[in-house]
């Protein structure tokens, strides 16, 4: 970083001279001061992109002066400079935020790398910075477009709890609606780093990976396991722990959360020590909780401890005066991703997405709309563009291909989990027993069919 103004601090005229001249041979800019408070001065009329202070001094020391600028200027890189007999001051300084340390007399090689592994250093942080204020508000409560009553209480209740980190909180709402969305606004508001926000789907790990995945094991805690490894509660300290698809965790892993929301503690497999829970936990599901309670398969006291701070996401088709908010946003987005031309909606093509019921939800409306931006140019888009029932291959099937079951059940023997064991039934009867095939026929994964 050739060109960065240093400011050299040292009561000694010959000293200041010699590192200026070392500095200003490699292509650096120099201002001096001769004690502590004559540097601040200086950095109040102009200021620099590196300190480099000697420790002893009278008045104010090199010590006090870190304290101050890291005070008044926290961006700053700051060098001290010791003798050789108090590098233990040195290391002290750098505890309390130093960036390096140089030892006298001053070896100019030393001096230059030091200086400008220091700059490189802030450039990286400055940059750091940038980028975690990017993702922040990139995921913040102003990204979340609404005009709907309902969701704006639900985004009002998120603010509000966002600032408490040990509140537990339960996002519901149907899949497509934005639950990571708002998990990820509460988490930006509550001033943690992007990258301390850890999701974990509990839907897509198998049962016998999920323990390992989630708190981590030790070297030898199971065949296998040859190395310790860190598991997602780890990740998240100081953050957030999203456990998405919570209704699918197993319920020997329930009983071991509950431990966790309960003691604020986990233990890796293998370890013989519990680690701290140092992270907020928001779960979310589109199942109904109380339901599966009422199976047996979701624990009542995990439901009741997890339900702490419940929000509730309305469903699109719910909300359809967002529709045309939401749309502007998503449009903005892909002219800025995509580098085109993108006037907007025709009023036609507003109309078909206001008649639309969005079963997929928001995230349905953003892939119709990530499509027709794709495919048009220039121009604006038209109902065909969209993709939509009443224009796509949905429109072209006739009732030749509509499939009606007819399934009769007692009252008694009538339930939720019945009609989707006789619908397997029906999947493997048709696809002569082939477990793949039937799960095709259902439109869904042979592990969902499982």
């Amino acid at each position: 970083m050739t060109g960065a103004k240093i400011l050299i601090v040292d009561d000694k005229t010959s000293f200041r001279f010699l590192v200026k001249s070392y500095l200003e041979d490699a292509g650096y800019a120099t201002c001096c001061a001769d004690s502590g408070e004559a540097a601040l001065q200086r950095l109040e009329q102009q200021p620099a992109d590196l300190i480099l202070s000697d420790l002893v001094m009278p008045e104010m020391s090199g010590e006090a002066l870190l304290a101050e600028v890291q005070r008044r200027y926290p961006q700053i890189p700051f060098v001290v400079i010791t003798a050789h007999g108090s590098v233990e001051s040195a290391v002290n300084a750098m505890r309390r935020g130093a960036d390096d340390y140089l030892l006298k007399p001053l070896i100019r090689e030393e001096l230059l790398l030091t200086v400008a592994r220091s700059l490189k250093g802030a450039e990286l942080r400055h940059r750091c910075d940038q980028m975690e204020g990017l993702l922040n508000q990139r995921f913040s409560f102003e990204q979340i477009k609404t005009v709907s009553p309902v969701m704006a209480a639900v985004l009002n209740a998120a603010r509000q709890v966002a600032a408490f980190a040990d509140t537990t909180i339960s996002i519901f709402g149907e899949s497509g609606s934005g639950k990571e969305v708002l998990a990820r606004a509460i988490h930006a508001a509550s001033g943690c780093s992007p990258e301390t926000f850890v999701p974990v789907n509990c839907a897509a790990i198998p049962e016998t990976l999920m323990e390992s995945e989630l708190f981590g094991h030790r070297k030898g805690a199971f065949t296998g396991a040859e190395t310790h490894r860190e598991g997602k509660c780890a990740r998240a300290r100081g953050g957030t722990l999203f456990l998405d698809e919570i209704g699918d965790m197993p319920l020997l892993l329930q009983a071991k959360l509950l431990r966790m929301l309960e003691e604020r503690v986990y233990e890796p497999l293998g370890a013989e020590q519990a680690e701290q829970a140092d992270f907020r936990v928001i779960v979310a599901t589109h199942r109904h909780l109380k339901e599966l309670v009422g199976q047996g398969r979701f624990r009542t006291d995990l439901f009741y401890r997890l339900n702490v701070f419940p929000l509730v996401i309305p469903p699109l088709r719910e909300r359809k005066e967002d529709i045309s908010a939401l749309a502007e946003h998503f449009l903005a987005t892909f002219r800025l991703h995509q580098g085109k031309s993108l006037p907007g909606l025709s009023l036609a093509a507003l109309d078909q997405l206001l008649a639309h019921d969005w079963p997929g939800n928001v995230r349905e409306l953003r892939n119709r709309l990530e499509y027709a931006a794709i495919i048009t140019n220039g121009e604006l888009i038209q109902p065909q563009h969209l993709r939509l029932p009443q224009f796509g291959d949905a429109a072209q099937s006739s009732s030749a291909d509509v499939v009606t079951l007819h399934f009769e059940f007692s009252p008694d023997a009538f339930s939720l989990d019945a009609v989707v064991d006789r619908l397997k039934q029906w999947a493997l009867q048709q696809s002569g027993n082939n477990k793949s095939a039937a799960a095709r026929l259902l439109k869904t994964t042979r592990k969902v069919f499982y």
